[in-house]
């Protein structure tokens, strides 16, 4: 719109300036000049018109990523949506991706830095981040991604699926009834279930919230295990591991990025753990009833297209979430505790 502004600008200036020629020579006719006005009238419509179009062919965009930390799943979502963005828009797109190194308060400050940049689009990628993008901004369109229950996320009382204002994104939930399901299954002589998370992620709270009372239907005895943070994540894993018969641990950001240290506490004690995503159970799980992130942020980026391309209205945009889920395995955590896992389950790849 600048450009078309400018070059109607320059129009008018040839306008004048054959005006003044005619003014000033006497041998051009009043005709004479009235058709060069004309002819640079036309002229400047032209090329307004032409700079439009490859304005609008042309359009730049920047997208901010809040990661808030490096893990398999959320880094999978990561080039999902970049994925699909980038299929679409390929150099007209600059993503300027920011990992908050697991901490909340990093994310306030990666977000602020895009507010500042005024960048087009913020992709919020985990519950802290797309807190943070919240409370950074009201204008600037947000998407969320790997990000549980948005209710829970956003204090919103009676969440009917649409955040409105200027979020929306996609849902990382899978089936919780389907988890219970599956640690039955699994393990249908347990007596104790123990449910292992950060207290501090709230949709961890209200995902173990939700099988512990699937689970108390069912028979079983559950216990909350729950870590601050990384620093007493050993700890609680340990005291979890004397007492249970078997752990669960949801979708879930510091177990993700910690399953090093779960598994050496577990697997030697014999304590299989269920998870409620892949990446957890790949690093210290056996079983799991999974998405795929990468399509989840593969039609987050979907979503952030009809934004930025369609001029699709975030406020009424409702959340999406993955259409498939699929009961995975790791192979080689069941072969080390003797689990025998039935037909229907696919192995994790490694």
């Amino acid at each position: 719109m600048k450009r078309r502004i400018l070059a109607m600008m320059m129009a008018l200036g040839m306008v004048a300036s054959l005006a003044a020629c005619g003014g000033n020579d006497a041998s051009k006719t009043n005709d004479t000049a009235a058709a060069d006005t004309k002819a640079a009238e036309s002229t400047a419509d032209t090329t307004a018109a032409d700079t439009e179009a490859v304005s609008d062919e042309g359009d730049t965009y920047v997208i901010g990523i809040c990661q808030l930390v490096e893990h398999v799943a959320l880094d999978a979502a990561t080039q999902g949506f970049r994925d699909a963005v980038g299929e679409m828009l390929e150099e007209r797109v600059t993503f300027d991706v920011q990992n908050a190194q697991g901490d909340s308060n990093t994310c306030a400050t990666i977000i602020n830095s895009f507010v500042a940049e005024d960048v087009d689009l913020i992709l919020a990628n985990a519950t802290p981040a797309l807190q943070a993008a919240a409370a950074g901004t009201n204008e600037i369109p947000i998407l969320g991604t790997s990000v549980t229950e948005y209710g829970v996320a956003l204090e919103i009382d009676d969440f009917n699926g649409t955040v409105g204002g200027n979020i929306s994104g996609t849902s990382d939930l899978a089936p919780l009834d389907g988890q219970a399901d599956m640690i039955q299954e699994l393990f249908p002589d347990a007596k104790n279930i123990g449910l292992l998370y950060c207290s501090a992620e709230a949709n961890s709270q209200y995902q173990v919230d939700t099988v512990k009372a699937y689970l108390e239907e069912k028979g079983y005895t559950c216990e909350y295990y729950a870590f601050s943070d990384s620093n007493d994540i050993s700890s609680v894993t340990t005291k979890a591991a004397s007492e249970c018969d078997v752990i669960y641990i949801p979708t879930d950001n510091t177990a993700a990025n910690n399953t090093e240290i779960i598994n050496n506490i577990c697997l030697p004690a014999g304590i299989p753990i269920v998870a409620g995503e892949e990446g957890i159970c790949s690093g210290c799980g056996v079983a799991t009833l999974s998405i795929s992130y990468y399509d989840l942020g593969y039609a987050t980026g979907q979503m952030a297209l009809r934004i930025l391309q369609d001029g699709e209205d975030i406020s009424t945009m409702a959340i999406e979430y993955a259409p498939n889920f699929t009961k995975k395995y790791n192979k080689a955590n069941c072969e080390a505790l003797g689990i025998e896992i039935p037909e229907g389950y696919e192995a994790i790849e490694e």
